[in-house]
């Protein structure tokens, strides 16, 4: 079964991502063609979207005897089984943490104001993420930053090390080390046009060490984001699409309320000097109004793409989950080769076959661990009959 659903959440993700906002958009007079500069007003569309996304699912598999505070995750349910118990070993969280049973000990109070205050924690994180990796564009070359991001496995681990003292089985840091290493491999050595970048291809040193910066950034504060989720799963008996559903709404609440104050000049995460950011979208969206379809794709699929993430996450965990996403561009490749005749370069199939020998050793870790349990439930049983 858990088979069955990591193969739909990785169709899920593969399926729903979407960028189709991070290209030029004609003007209505059609003199000319300019790109989308409205983080928040983007996090905001899909915050929202994916908030509705999440409570329509959260009230259609409601049970009949919840009630409204529990169907949210405001009240623990006895019914659940503590997130991490099977997939602890995989999180790094079930072994060393030891928080579900911890939650126990709170009362309701106390319990709801850590979890609001949890979920309000990813929410900033999220919304200050989102203009560093914006920025970082306007900085480094578009195929540098798909580099960069597939490192991102590393600061996940380290987030999750650093931030809430979780230990990884020792298998967990090779299999990191070798997707980060094939997945780099991939995209360094790809043949593609850096076309998504020409107005960048000659910046200067000091202008691409900026762009790093707010990468590294953006890579830490997103691997903050993960490792917070992995703590919220293993303290306390929530699903998924709960984590989902009050994320976004905090998300929604702080990215309208950033939207609509008149915040002076803020590098990165208020670069207009004039105006708000609500005011600046509305009248891009007037003059360029070829973006309208493109914004609503991508809100919409963002919102379905989450709920395959927010089930990855609960079951999986984090590590899993960045490794479907970085993956997604190589399966595809890989794909078209197939359908399409591509070509791959050398370094690519090395770098594959790389990524693939690391998710080798994880299933063969995982297959190993599974049958040692199942010789100590024989024994056990036999044990049992013999008494």
């Amino acid at each position: 079964m858990s088979y069955l659903r990591l193969a739909v959440c990785v169709v899920g993700v593969y399926s729903m991502f979407l960028r189709a906002v991070s290209v030029p958009f004609q003007s209505i007079d059609g003199t000319s063609s300019d790109k989308f500069h409205s983080p928040l007003f983007l996090g905001t569309c899909q915050s929202f979207l994916s908030c509705l996304a999440a409570l329509g699912y959260i009230i259609l598999r409601r049970k009949p005897d919840h009630s409204f505070p529990q169907t949210l995750g405001l009240v623990e349910s006895t019914a659940h089984s503590v997130n991490g118990k099977a997939d602890g070993s995989i999180n790094g969280s079930g072994k060393t943490n030891g928080h579900a049973a911890h939650a126990h000990g709170h009362s309701s109070g106390s319990r709801n104001k850590s979890l609001l205050l949890r979920y309000f924690q990813c929410a900033v994180f999220i919304t200050s993420a989102a203009p560093f990796g914006f920025a970082a564009l306007s900085y480094i070359t578009y195929p540098a930053m798909v580099l960069g991001k597939s490192c991102k496995l590393v600061p996940v681990m380290l987030m999750n090390v650093v931030l809430y003292r979780r230990k990884f089985a020792a298998h967990k840091y090779l299999v990191v080390a070798m997707v980060t290493l094939g997945i780099t491999m991939f995209m360094g050595f790809g043949k593609e046009k850096p076309s998504k970048a020409s107005k960048n291809a000659d910046l200067s040193a000091y202008t691409q060490l900026v762009g790093i910066a707010y990468l590294l950034v953006n890579l830490l504060i997103d691997g903050a984001t993960n490792s917070t989720q992995d703590e919220i799963f293993a303290r306390y008996r929530v699903t998924g699409q709960q984590m989902m559903f009050w994320i976004n709404l905090f998300c929604t609440v702080l990215t309208s309320v950033i939207s609509i104050l008149p915040l002076p000049y803020i590098p990165v995460l208020h670069p207009s000097s004039s105006g708000t950011e609500l005011q600046g979208a509305l009248d891009f969206i007037r003059t360029h109004p070829s973006v309208i379809v493109p914004l609503a794709q991508f809100a919409l699929t963002g919102a379905l793409g989450q709920l395959f993430i927010f089930e990855t996450l609960q079951h999986f965990g984090s590590l899993t989950l960045v490794t479907i996403t970085l993956t997604r561009k190589l399966f595809t490749m890989l794909l078209s080769v197939i359908v399409y005749n591509h070509k791959l370069t050398a370094g690519q199939w090395l770098g594959a076959g790389v990524v693939f020998a690391g998710i080798s050793v994880e299933a063969w870790v995982k297959r190993r661990d599974v049958h040692a349990k199942r010789v100590i439930q024989e024994k056990e049983k036999a044990r049992i009959k013999t008494l």
